[in-house]
This record gives C-alpha cells, structure tokens and sequence, in this order.
C-alpha cells in the first residue's frame, strides 16, 4: 500500500498543473503549483480515511483530465479527496448487502434459491472507492483490516461440490474481486468445471477490465481473452450461456481501444452485458447517462443494470438519493429501443437482492426512507434504504 501511494504521489507531482496560465486552451483558471501541492495533501489525506486501497492502471490514468482534477469524473471514482467525504450515514456498514450472512461457505455467497456468487479472488485491476465489497476486497487500509479471499484451488473445490450438490442451483457469477485478475488457466479451470455440471445453465463472469485495461483483450500474448473465448464457445456447444459482465459507468472510460476490444470480442460471439453504478457528480444527470447508455449498444454491449449506489462506509459524497434513479429512467425510458435499456434497480441493504427502483412500498422524500420487499428471496421482510444526509454548505 505505502509503495503504491507514493507511486501515485510522484505520478501526481509530474501531471498537475504547475503555473496558472488562463491563455492554454482548457486550463483551470487559477490553478498554480500551490493548489498541486494542496491536492496532492487532499489525497493523501482522502487515502488514510477511505475503506479501499488504491490500484489503477495505465488506462484509467490516461483519461482523468489532469488540468481538471478535482471534478473529473473518473477521478472521483478512484482517487479520494479528505475535502469531499462527508460523515457517513449512521445505516451505512461495509457489508452492507449482508454477503457473509449469505454465505455457507467462504467466498460463495447463495441468497437467490436458483444462484450463487462465486468470489474467485479479492484482487481487481482497479479498486473502485464505492465498491460494495469494501470488507474484502483489496489490501488493507488504514481504516479497514480485510476478509480477503485467496484464489487457491482448495477454497475453489469446496465451492464447486457446494454446487455440485446443490441442484436448484443453475446460474452462477463468478466474481470476486474480479475474473480478469485471474489467469487464463484459471478461467478455464473455473468455466469448465461449471458447465461440466448437469444442474449449471448460465455462469457470468464479471470484470471491469474490458472498462480499465481493454488493450489486454487484444494482446494475443496475454491469453485471458483467448481463455473466456474458449470457455465462452464451450458453453455455447453444449447448449449453455457464457457471458461477460463489464462496469463502465461514464463515457469518458469508452475511447478507441474500447472499440476494438469490444468488437473483437463480438467478433467472436462473446455475450457483454454492462452493470454501471449512479454516482453523484459522476453520471447522475440525464445527458450522461443516456450518452454512456448508448455508446455501450453502439458497442454491442447490452445495458443492463444502473444501480442505486450500495450504503458502502465511506462513500457518502457518492451516493446519491432515490430520487435520482427514478427521475432518470422516467427520462430514458422509451428513448432508446427496450432491450438496450438498462433495469434501473436497487440492491436492498440487509440481503433482499435487487429491485426495480421504482417498486419501493413507501418513499419519503423528506426523510430519505424508502422501504422495500422481497418475495422472491426473504417474502413479507421489510428493507430499508436511506438516502445520503442532505449536504451542510
């Protein structure tokens, strides 16, 4: 962690602005090496309080717009500032989802009757501040000690009898962490031991690496690509879905290596679905969500979840209330054709599963309180989930 830290230190000091000079083109008005140096203290200070350590790649770093950093988008969903965090709501928690409740064995979480989350590995090639499991995934941070999950074939083997010997189960997500983080041997171990059970009809593997490191996908030398390839064209001979689950959650993450990747991998019949998080001041307006929601169908990428921002510690600034979601997709909604509109939902705090946004039982507004059920997983329970606490100027 400190090595990373201070590699994102220097990386800073050489990138920001160092002299105000409002005649360059897009230049931040004001902006000298003093207010570099302040926000270099900002984020050093936003590391030590943030749930998630930091790890971003090369792509990510190439698109945050340096002369802008402060409001850049991308940034905002990496890169904490100490000014921008707010007192986190008293209902917020890390496991907010209740994942470990969940969970009969370490790593294998099994709240739907029909489906279970196979937590290969706590490791990502990116670590999101908002991230929903903040309890475990990445190393350990100044504020949280983490439940991490090695990926070792021993951990992997009691999940696989789980399921094996579990025949409601037909749907699996393999997940983590993230499945681009593991090797290509590995995917294929996973995949084929999956769609070698009779009771398995569709696994969904999610990564953001299409989102934060696309070029692999075209490195023939790398052989991740090649491994979902082949596990992806197994599946289809035999009759069973094999898809990919990708996290772009702004426009500016999608530039011309995306394209490439993501029509390489269409090419080649791979199924690419998108989850995007609703992030304040990240893409909580019209305008950018309906541009991100529309770059990913000009992809082949199907748009298939917005979620309400989990109640994850730490990531007040971010969250944003449910008014939100619901005014965006009246908005959406009937603007793009049906089935490249995305379900806009909610992950219920406390393990209900996901809901459409707009089937809450009750919602008020002033208070922030929207409760909620869930016949399909916990019947007549009531959920709750709280909206962020209204800004103090």
């Amino acid at each position: 962690m400190a090595g990373t830290k201070d590699k994102l230190m220097r990386f800073l000091s050489s990138v920001l602005p160092k002299v105000s000079d409002e005649a360059h083109e897009g230049q931040q008005p004001g902006w000298n090496s003093d207010s570099s140096d302040q926000f270099i203290r900002d984020v050093e200070e936003g590391i030590k309080a943030a749930p998630m350590s930091i790890r971003l790649t090369p792509h990510i770093l190439s698109i945050i717009d340096w002369r802008h950093p402060v409001e850049d988008p991308i940034r905002c969903q990496f890169i904490p500032l100490a000014t921008t965090i707010v007192p986190d709501h008293a209902a917020v928690s890390l496991d907010s989802l209740h994942e470990t409740d969940d969970s009969p064995l370490d790593g294998l979480v099994h709240r739907y009757p029909d489906k279970v989350l196979f937590l290969a590995t706590s490791i990502c090639p990116v670590y999101c501040r908002f991230c929903t499991r903040s309890y475990s995934v990445g190393g350990p941070t100044e504020s949280v000690t983490k439940a991490s999950m090695r990926p070792t074939l021993r951990r992997w083997n009691a999940m696989f009898d789980y399921i094996a010997q579990t025949p409601a189960v037909q749907d699996v997500v393999v997940s983590g962490g993230d499945s681009y983080y593991l090797a290509p041997d590995h995917v294929r171990l996973v995949g084929e031991r999956l769609l070698d059970m009779p009771n398995i009809k569709r696994i969904r593997f999610a990564t953001k690496g299409l989102a934060v490191n696309p070029a692999r996908i075209l490195d023939s030398k790398d052989g991740w690509a090649e491994a979902f390839i082949d596990v992806s064209n197994k599946g289809r001979s035999v009759g069973k879905q094999v898809a990919m689950h990708t996290h772009f959650n702004h426009p500016k993450e999608i530039n011309w290596v995306t394209e490439l990747a993501a029509r390489h991998l269409f090419e080649r019949g791979v199924i690419v679905r998108n989850q995007t998080v609703l992030l304040k001041g990240v893409n909580d307006d019209i305008e950018t969500m309906s541009k991100l929601i529309r770059l990913l169908a000009d992809l082949n990428i199907q748009p298939y979840y917005v979620y309400q921002a989990d109640m994850v510690r730490g990531t007040e600034d971010l969250r944003t209330p449910l008014s939100t979601i619901l005014e965006l997709e009246r908005n959406i909604r009937g603007t793009i054709a049906g089935f490249m509109t995305p379900s806009f939902v909610v992950d219920l705090p406390g393990g209900g599963g996901k809901r459409l946004s707009n089937s809450f039982e009750t919602y008020n507004s002033i208070t922030g309180i929207s409760t909620w059920k869930a016949p399909g997983v916990t019947g007549d329970k009531i959920f709750e989930y709280h909206d962020p606490l209204p800004r103090v100027a």
